[in-house]
């Protein structure tokens, strides 16, 4: 798994880089919980997206934001953690110039700066937003929500409510022209601890592959 260093807006940022052989691979990058609660590129549910996203064809990266890790600068409450996935992007998409589908994860915080991404950046193709904390910060920014997704929760998760993921999706629904496809694994907590990350994991990526195969947006 080669380590990678790129330039951030707050000085260097520290990844690891995932390449395919086919130079025209899909692209996704994988964005980690909360750096204040003990969250990095190297959480098991970030780790295992990474490597789920990998086995499907695709050219992938994780990073640390900003201050975590071997990143440097300093949590940033959102603002500049978005910045940080852009520049991420922007290397991602620098080395991969063929690549057609572009897609991001994230986990818990990740998922909330990978959606504010999603909006920032047209050429997203899709997104997956594993527990996504609506209940913590504000998804308003998603409208209208610019590219179909899957959103995933566990029904035990004490740290974002399923009910708060619930009235988010529901949001998203009455939008038209893109799907917001909504999994919910049954018994999971936030961390989807085991069992329940195979099943998170298989969702993922049959949600994925389907859309490849659907070609559309």
């Amino acid at each position: 798994m080669p380590e990678v260093i790129f330039p951030g807006p707050e000085g260097r940022l520290e990844g690891r880089y995932h390449p395919q052989k086919d130079r025209d691979a899909p692209i996704a990058i994988v964005l980690h919980p909360h750096p204040q609660f003990g969250g990095t590129m190297n959480n098991r549910v970030v780790y295992n997206l990474h490597y789920a996203f990998h086995k499907m064809g695709f050219t992938v990266l994780r990073f640390n934001f900003r201050g975590v890790g071997r990143s440097q600068g300093e949590y940033d409450q959102g603002i500049g953690e978005l910045s940080d996935a852009a520049s991420a992007l922007d290397y991602l998409q620098s080395m991969n110039t063929g690549s057609k589908h572009c897609w991001v994860a994230g986990f818990s915080f990740g998922a909330w700066i990978g959606m504010q991404l999603l909006m920032r950046r047209p050429e997203i193709t899709g997104f997956i937003s594993v527990a996504p904390p609506a209940n913590m910060y504000d998804f308003s920014f998603l409208a209208p929500c610019p590219s179909s997704g899957l959103i995933i929760n566990g029904s035990a998760d004490r740290v974002a409510p399923p009910a708060d993921t619930v009235s988010l999706v529901n949001k998203l629904h009455e939008q038209k022209g893109i799907t917001i496809t909504h999994e919910v694994v049954e018994g999971a907590g936030h961390f989807f601890e085991d069992p329940h990350m195979e099943t998170m994991v298989d969702t993922v990526q049959s949600y994925v592959k389907r859309r490849l195969t659907e070609n559309t947006r």
